[in-house]
């Protein structure tokens, strides 16, 4: 079973359409140019989609990078350990 880092790292390849070397924990929305506003929304599908929890309109477009997800999500929650 895929840990819940790998299905972060797995949405944001998918939502984002990144390459599987363009992807770290630390990647920022404006390393990424297809985290616009369709991004934004795709994301916040994705996130609930995969973990369950569906971000609020302001929750998923002040996510600034993938640290921003792992504290949502585990603020809710959700463990993205390792």
């Amino acid at each position: 079973m895929m840990s819940n880092r790998a299905k972060l790292r797995q949405l944001m390849l998918d939502v984002f359409l990144l390459d599987e070397h363009e992807f770290r924990f630390d990647l920022r929305r404006s390393e990424i140019d297809t985290w616009d506003s369709l991004g934004v929304v795709s994301l916040a599908v994705g996130i609930h989609q995969t973990f369950g929890y569906h971000p609020t309109p302001e929750e998923a477009t002040g996510l600034a990078g993938v640290a921003d997800v792992i504290a949502l999500l585990e603020g809710r929650g959700i463990d993205l350990a390792g």
